[in-house]
């Protein structure tokens, strides 16, 4: 069981013991302390909460909201929703900050309180280590019960958000509805059951079919959209003969497609073909985080801009995209950031430039990701358990490699990055999960598979020592 305070949030497993585990003691601790942080200097303070479909959501949110009511803050409670859909809702609304609670990607056991700022961004690490320091010495003045924040239920804002969606000038719903596309949804039991089917039959889609569309948090795979978790959803993509498939992760940020013959176009992919999409209209640059393909680079350099990596995370993607005035961004891992839009990962716009794409292309999905460059890109995980009570030493493991391979580039921005001709591996800790990640890249499966394995035997072998 863990508790994993990182830019990504709050993060951790349901139940167990304060302070090793996000329980409602924690819940409340962290909630009133970023409350406190955001009403500061404010006469009236507004913060927006949303969650995603996991079965812990309900008890979560109860505590987040009367927890900020408690501190005389006014909460819009938007229920079941998407963490771009609470990002847009802060803006929208005029509001001070917000509340996502979801674990994205990670298991039903999982929860995590995302907090963002008044502009619909995650707060910055300085406002987040405040956060952390205020939860520790618990230093909260609650209201009397004259001054309770009030709760508004406000179910509108899915709506809003498939309207700005559709008034956005790139997304062609013309174009669209005149390609009648079959497509096949796996929401993976949240909330992507009730809102991406909205987006798709207000694009003019008739047919829509959804899998694993009951809202009960009892994912029926692991909810990551990786390859081998999507076969349900490949083999019913063909079963019906649709013209492509869609898998988002429980929070709807992620996006991933299926090609029409069950092959996968590559979570890697999304963003490249998005990005494709815009730089054709719009001239510019790109940023995703150092995991991701080059291929972006490719195509971006293509439509004569340039390519800028970051450290992973959105806030660091979110950051650098301003720092170069970037027109798409995001990262590898299906996640799109469209800055006029709004900067945060949404699979919702993402999917309305997605198909406004494939349709003015006028060919199968499948067709479509033959014109792009075929790189493979290996991804593996290494837990890190704490050994006679003692956690691994990872700087030390990574100063290891790092002397190992000093023949080749490298980069310690964030983790640990080596370049090999045109190949390369990135390791890093997850902000998400007590694990080391490997990401390997090549134009080959079996050599980017090869470096992930060697460098997974480097980690084994250094951290016994």
């Amino acid at each position: 069981m863990a508790l994993i305070k990182s830019i990504s949030g709050i993060r951790g497993t349901i139940g167990g013991t304060p302070g090793d585990n996000l329980t409602p003691v924690d819940i409340v601790k962290f909630t009133a302390a970023y409350g406190t942080i955001i009403a500061e200097g404010k006469t009236n303070t507004t913060i927006a909460v949303g969650r995603d479909g996991r079965i812990s959501g309900s008890l979560v949110q109860a505590l987040v909201v009367n927890t900020l009511a408690g501190l005389g803050i006014d909460v819009i409670d938007l229920g079941l929703s998407t963490t771009p859909t609470v990002e847009m809702a802060v803006k929208m609304a005029g509001a001070d900050g917000g509340i996502i609670l979801t674990a994205s990607h990670n298991p039903k056991e999982w929860n995590a309180l995302k907090l963002l700022n008044q502009e619909g961004e995650f707060i910055d690490a300085e406002t987040g280590a405040r956060v952390l320091e205020l939860a520790a010495a618990e230093k909260f003045n609650f209201a009397p019960v004259d001054k309770l924040g009030k709760v508004t239920v406000d179910d509108t804002y899915m709506q809003q958000h498939i309207d700005a969606i559709l008034q956005y000038p790139l997304v062609n719903t013309r174009l669209i509805k005149k390609q009648d596309f079959k497509i096949v949804v796996d929401a993976v039991n949240s909330t992507g059951a009730t809102f991406v089917p909205a987006l798709l039959h207000a694009l003019g889609i008739n047919e829509v079919i959804v899998l694993n569309g009951e809202i009960n948090g009892r994912f029926a795979h692991n909810p990551e959209p990786l390859p081998e978790h999507l076969s349900e959803l490949s083999a019913e993509v063909v079963k019906q003969q649709a013209h492509l498939g869609i898998a988002v992760d429980p929070d709807v940020d992620r996006l991933c497609f299926v090609c029409e013959d069950g092959t996968m176009f590559g979570e890697e992919y999304t963003l490249v073909a998005v990005a494709d999409y815009i730089l054709g209209k719009i001239k510019g640059n790109s940023v995703s985080n150092m995991s991701s393909t080059k291929a972006l680079k490719e195509i971006t350099q293509k439509h004569g801009g340039n390519y800028y990596p970051s450290a992973v995370g959105e806030v660091n993607v979110v950051k650098k995209m301003k720092e170069v005035n970037a027109v798409i961004g995001g990262e590898g891992n299906g996640g799109i950031i469209v800055p006029d839009f709004h900067y945060g990962r949404d699979a919702l716009i993402g999917i309305g430039l997605f198909l406004s794409h494939l349709a003015a292309f006028g060919k199968s999905i499948k067709s479509l990701r033959n014109t792009y460059p075929d790189y493979f890109i290996s991804k593996n995980k290494i837990e890190l358990p704490a050994t006679g009570g003692k956690a691994i030493d990872v700087p030390s493991i990574f100063e290891k490699i790092s002397k190992k391979y000093s023949k080749h580039p490298i980069n310690s921005e964030d983790g640990l990055k080596i370049e090999f001709d045109n190949d390369w591996v990135h390791l890093r800790t997850s902000n998400t999960e007590p694990i080391i990640r490997i990401y390997a890249e090549s134009d080959l499966e079996t050599k980017a598979g090869n470096m992930a394995m060697q460098l997974m035997r480097d980690i084994r072998e250094f951290s016994s020592q």
